[in-house]
């Protein structure tokens, strides 16, 4: 039997109602949504309404036709990023950030913006009055993630959000990895820009996500192409969600990606993350008591997300990843993670960590078996 401990990756199992819409969407809804009268293409366009109501309700967004569904974060990070940033404007972001944040500003760095990022702690935490303190120039936006894809550190956006909004600074936040397991409220957070995919915590299937834009802010569109409508002119249509949503959408995906929400909701998020909470603590606890182990990130499981780092002392952690597939069929993550500034911020570049993260499938039992292998492998290294 194996063990999924890479959640923070693409969350595994899914809800059997996952599968069960995408396979229904598959058989019986498999006509181009908005690209037609007949009643196959008005059940495809049904599916991806219902989709962004249940999205824009989870996330407390008062027009659903401000959420533009994407393959993925990356997508929304990308439409979000090069649609509204120009040369001359000055972004502030962090050292915690996923390549999926850092690469886009470096290239629109190349096109002339002025990109400033704050420090992290050896914990991975970027304090709120630094960034408000990099912010004394004149800032066109913050961007930062959520949570760290690296130390499942939590970020204070409650507090960093309004004080943009205050400021006329916009604010983005790359929610890959808190999207289902926190709770999220655009409007209380201040947040003018959000990216979520649908994989990760809203245990939708991959390619699958969306970016919110804030009522009163446009983008220039990333893709042009056929919208189902408008189309007797060269241009994209300005309303959104069609500006942004250019060729065929995703259908079977998004009916998933419905089921998804639909299940945390039903399930409850609080539950969701006090027994996501649960095993963290466990998990955390478990590898304290191993001497030869070095933990990253919070060691309060309050301040985090599902993912946790750490190493095995002169152990590489390739090696022991591959350990744990081979030798206990347990599946973590082993490297940079995609995040080469936040190992530099907690001291493991270039060699990288083991990542776990745990999801609201997995059990005490899992935890125990993981902790069992890394016992094992710290008492008895490779040669």
């Amino acid at each position: 039997m194996s063990i999924y401990l890479d959640n923070a990756a693409t969350s595994f199992p899914k809800p059997e109602a996952v599968c069960t819409a995408v396979d229904q969407a598959l058989r019986y809804s498999g006509a181009n949504p908005g690209r037609g009268g007949h009643r196959m293409a008005l059940d495809a366009g049904r599916i991806v309404f219902e989709t962004r109501e249940a999205l824009a309700e989870l996330f407390a967004i008062r027009d659903a036709a401000r959420i533009a569904f994407t393959a993925n974060a990356t997508e929304a990070i990308n439409l979000g990023l090069f649609g509204m940033l120009k040369p001359g404007d000055r972004v502030v972001t962090t050292t915690m950030e996923h390549n999926a944040v850092t690469r886009p500003l470096r290239a629109l760095q190349d096109r002339g913006i002025i990109l400033v990022k704050v420090p992290a702690d050896k914990r991975g935490f970027v304090e709120p009055s630094a960034i408000f303190e990099a912010c004394r120039q004149k800032t066109r936006m913050v961007v930062l993630s959520h949570c760290s894809n690296v130390t499942g550190t939590l970020q204070a956006i409650e507090e960093i959000g309004p004080r943009c909004r205050r400021d006329g600074i916009l604010f983005m936040v790359d929610a890959a990895q808190s999207a289902g397991l926190f709770s999220i409220d655009v409007e209380a957070m201040g947040i003018d820009l959000l990216a979520v995919p649908g994989h990760k915590g809203l245990m939708g299937p991959q390619g699958t996500g969306f970016l919110y834009l804030r009522e009163g802010l446009n983008l220039t569109p990333l893709l042009y192409g056929g919208t189902g409508g408008n189309s007797q002119s060269d241009l994209p249509p300005d309303q959104m969600p069609e500006r942004f949503e250019s060729g065929t959408l995703n259908t079977p995906g998004l009916a998933g990606l419905k089921a998804g929400v639909e299940f945390i909701r039903s399930e409850g998020q609080s539950r969701i993350r006090a027994h996501e909470t649960d095993l963290m603590a466990r998990l955390i606890e478990g590898l304290r008591a191993v001497p030869a182990v070095q933990l990253y990130g919070p060691q309060e499981p309050r301040l985090h997300g599902g993912a946790l780092s750490f190493n095995l002392r002169d152990q590489d952690p390739s090696e022991v990843g591959f350990l744990l597939d081979r030798e206990y069929g347990i599946f973590s993550r082993v490297g940079l993670h995609c995040a080469p500034d936040a190992h530099r911020s907690i001291g493991t570049f270039p060699r990288g960590t083991v990542r776990v993260s745990p999801g609201y499938f997995n059990t005490t039992e899992d935890i125990d078996q993981l902790l069992r292998a890394i016992s094992a492998l710290a008492s008895h290294p490779p040669a």
